[in-house]
């Protein structure tokens, strides 16, 4: 058994961000590695546990500490500048203790009975079909790009609910073991190489009651106050946190390299190129404002949950496009510090060009969606209606 006990003392914010930035050497260091093996070693998830990074958002039922979603953001935040795989399988293998405090907690003793440190992965996108059977439900199909899937036992598996009729009405997500599916090695990108974002293969699983909950139904619970901001926002957030790492970390690695560049142009050094500067402060704003962005949504949405206050769906439309801006604002970001170092910068030896990849990578993901979430606010405050299904259920 390893039935870890949570520990006498919490860790603050800023000894978690401090840790965090203590691991960027070593993840720099491995970040080839992690790439042309396409999968994220076992020793940088064991330096992550050994960090406490997945206590963070874990209920204390299981030895968590049940920390607030913009302190698991920090932390990204640090880990994202040193290797860009690590940082995501970290944000991905992270992010779900903070579901289990909303669902039956028969789920969590199911995963974290005996062994407390076990990692679930995930697959939301409904790939596959579900049937509502009694006790529960019954999945078959293909669930794409499950990131972190080699370090999880468990996995959630997101699925469209619809009724007689065919038509959607909930988005659950379920939670099975790892021996009720198997792994499709189908991850062969440009960007996030290491994640190894595996497909899952599930044939005719039942998935008992207990082990789903809604990522749309929105309702103030018993629990913590963590545990009270909204799936999406808990979820969007991380991804965009990580993706603030992405950009500082090219920042990091292009002041490095400006310093003590020597220019053939002209300019004897490279740090005194007005271009160069121009371009490393416009960089530099758009990932600060990001950043910035990010928590001010968390410090926002934290005021209405200590109140036991919902967070008004008017400000959540507002967030969900605060979120999804922050993956064009940094691939803008990193974009203006590659075009800077010229041809230094497309060699293989050099880690803008892998940042940069990275960057364009993450940028893509479902919840970086700048455009139909601009669209979707700029039609609610026209008085139009919100996309289906996403700030909550179908009026009966």
């Amino acid at each position: 058994m390893n039935i870890a006990v949570a520990d006498a003392r919490i860790p603050s914010a800023d000894e978690l961000v401090e840790r965090a930035r203590a691991l960027i050497p070593m993840l720099r260091e491995r970040a080839d590695e992690v790439e042309k093996a396409r999968c994220v070693p076992k020793e940088t998830i064991d330096a992550f546990k050994q960090a406490g990074f997945f206590k963070i958002l874990q209920p204390k039922r299981w030895g968590g500490w049940e920390m607030t979603p913009d302190v698991f953001w920090r932390v990204l935040m640090e880990l994202g500048r040193g290797c860009g795989s690590s940082a995501w399988n970290m944000m991905i293998l992270g992010v779900h203790q903070w579901e289990f405090g909303l669902m039956d907690p028969r789920a969590g003793d199911d995963v974290w009975a005996k062994d407390n440190t076990v990692l679930v992965a995930s697959s939301y996108a409904p790939f596959g079909t579900v049937t509502k059977v009694e006790g529960g439900y019954v999945l078959n199909g293909t669930w794409g790009t499950s990131s972190g899937t080699d370090h999880g036992d468990w996995a959630f598996i997101g699925v469209w609910l619809k009724d007689e009729q065919g038509r959607p009405i909930n988005r659950l997500a379920l939670l099975v073991p790892r021996s009720d599916y198997e792994f499709l090695d189908d991850w062969f990108v440009f960007g996030l190489a290491g994640t190894g974002s595996k497909s899952l293969v599930l044939k005719n699983v039942f998935v008992p009651e207990h082990r789903a909950h809604s990522m749309i139904d929105y309702h103030l619970s018993d629990g913590a106050d963590t545990y009270q901001f909204p799936f999406g926002m808990a979820f969007f957030g991380s991804v965009s946190a990580v993706m603030v790492g992405f950009a500082q970390g090219a920042i990091d690695i292009f002041i490095e390299q400006i310093k003590v560049r020597e220019n053939i142009n002209g300019c004897p050094q490279a740090a005194l190129d007005h271009y160069a500067k121009d371009r490393l402060g416009n960089a530099v704003v758009r990932v600060r404002s990001a950043r910035a962005r990010i928590l001010q949504v968390a410090a926002e949405a934290a005021s209405y949950i200590a109140r036991r206050e919902l967070v008004p769906v008017d400000n959540r439309v507002h967030y969900t496009l605060d979120f999804a801006r922050v993956g064009r604002e940094c691939e803008e970001a990193v974009l203006l510090l590659y075009k800077a170092l010229s041809a230094r910068g497309v060699f293989l030896s050099n880690p803008m060009q892998r940042v940069l990849r990275d960057t364009l990578v993450g940028a893509n993901h479902i919840t970086q969606n700048a455009d139909h979430n601009a669209e979707a606010l700029g039609g609610y405050l026209l008085g139009q209606p919100l996309p289906p299904l996403m700030y909550g259920l179908p009026k009966a």
